[in-house]
């Protein structure tokens, strides 16, 4: 298949060893961020069905209103994320990816180690849960901004033939991360007694992120911004009139953004069902033991880890439109068939059914990095990427297992988390149909058109 976009190249070709070791100490550097961000985010996701309900919330007893007051809190880091994209976008944009990526992780960092040392709605009262709230801000401003700088750091290292393959590895993380969480809850659980659990077993894993932020931080001092970066940068400089950051972004190039925002849609949307609601729905309302489903939601984000490196490596191949929309098609269809096999109580069939919603996911979720990358110049790029993923995260992966949850309370059952997961994919898969495609494009080309372009704009500004 060939691109519509300037630069395109005609088959993959590796990188000679030097760019080869690089790109690999980049990807370690981004990946060592990342795991952290994810670790601490999804612990709080978890945290947020088996415990702050219990030990942070006021009791409401109903089992199901005290979990929705949990997720609430947990959707302020949703709504803190677009901020967070905002504000280190346009930093990431005008001082650079590696600068920006070293504040964020320390941010999290400190956030998620706070949250472990919170007391308990029992012995502060309103206290707690608006504690909670707080950290839980600081939180999302600072995952708002690790995700583009993530993917940036190696998008723009890679070269344009292997870009969503490279690309992925960041986004692998994120399964490393969400895995590590869960095995340190599994092991709290089995190893801990309900009380003992409640009352100082989960505030381990907590603590245990400082280890793992202080690894990262190290790791990430050691990588250089790219040079395309630097070129733009040095450019930004010397042209007065180069604008760069969000509002640049929003001026020049709204339909990129918007189009981001509806690829991010139905991957936010599910990946938030398969890994956040299903858990409430099997210990809830299915009445499945913790300790076995966190030992199955493990096994599923280990298998998530290579399908996210597979699917980019066929990204690469075949191009980026046909695997997202086939991700978007498939997603739509998941709750229709997931939650009966959820229903069996089979282990067997709720493995099988949180694997295939992570591998469906895999598909729209590894391409995102590149075709994000290949819609915005260097210069507004870290902003661009940004805002489309974190704005959409307000009314999708924040909202989708509260309306879930909710829907479940009223009805008693899944049939209206499956619609509105199926209206999500058909949307994302209207979207993808009026993408390019952009295999192989060349960043370096995609500048000088948008030079071109503001140039001449410039010249005949009407």
């Amino acid at each position: 298949m060939s691109s519509t976009q300037p630069g395109a190249t005609a088959a993959p070709t590796d990188p000679p060893a030097d760019e080869r070791s690089l790109l690999r100490r980049t990807v370690a550097a981004s990946m060592a961020g990342t795991v952290v961000e994810w670790y601490d985010f999804f612990l709080y996701a978890t945290a947020s069905a088996l415990v702050f309900a219990k030990v942070i919330m006021p009791a409401t007893g109903n089992a199901y209103d005290a979990i929705i007051a949990a997720f609430v809190t947990y959707a302020i880091g949703f709504v803190a994320r677009p901020l967070g994209g905002v504000v280190f976008g346009h930093i990431g944009d005008r001082l650079g990816r590696k600068y920006t990526l070293q504040l964020t992780i320390m941010l999290i960092g400190v956030a998620t180690v706070l949250m472990g040392c919170l007391p308990t709605y029992g012995q502060v009262g309103l206290v707690a849960p608006i504690a909670l709230v707080l950290l839980r801000f600081v939180q999302g401003l600072a995952l708002g901004g690790e995700w583009g700088g993530a993917v940036l750091l190696v998008a723009e290292h890679a070269p344009d033939a292997k870009r969503a393959t490279w690309a992925a590895w960041p986004q692998a993380a994120v399964p490393v991360g969400n895995l590590l969480a869960t095995l340190v809850l599994t092991l709290m659980t089995i190893t801990l007694s309900d009380a003992a659990f409640l009352a100082w077993g989960w505030r381990v894993a907590f603590w245990l992120s400082a280890v793992v932020v202080l690894v990262g931080y190290f790791i990430r001092r050691s990588v250089t911004d790219s040079p395309i970066f630097e070129e733009a940068k040095a450019e930004q400089a010397d042209a007065a009139s180069a604008g760069y950051g969000v509002f640049e972004v929003l001026r020049r190039y709204p339909v990129g953004v918007l189009k981001g925002m509806g690829l991010r849609f139905a991957e936010n949307i599910m990946y938030y069902l398969v890994v956040s609601f299903s858990i409430v729905y099997l210990v809830e309302d299915q009445k499945m033991d913790q300790g076995a489903l966190l030992g199955l939601i493990a096994i599923a984000h280990a298998c998530h880890f290579f399908f996210i490196l597979a699917v980019g490596r066929i990204a690469d191949g075949v191009g980026r439109k046909p695997v997202y929309l086939v991700g978007a098609v498939l997603g739509a269809t998941w709750g229709f068939w997931a939650f009966p096999m959820l229903d069996t109580k089979s282990n067997v069939a709720i493995v099988a059914a949180l694997i295939a919603g992570l591998a469906i996911h895999a598909l729209m979720y590894s391409t995102q990095p590149a075709i994000m990358a290949e819609m915005f110049p260097t210069r507004m790029r870290y902003s661009g990427i940004s805002i489309s993923y974190q704005v959409t995260s307000i009314f999708a992966g924040s909202l989708a297992p509260l309306l879930a949850i909710a829907w479940l309370k009223d009805t008693g059952t899944w049939t209206n988390t499956a619609i509105y997961l199926a209206v999500a994919g058909i949307i994302t898969a209207l979207v993808v149909l009026t993408l390019k495609e952009t295999r192989g494009t060349s960043l370096r080309a995609l500048d000088r058109a948008d030079a071109d372009r503001e140039a001449a704009r410039e010249v005949s500004p009407a």
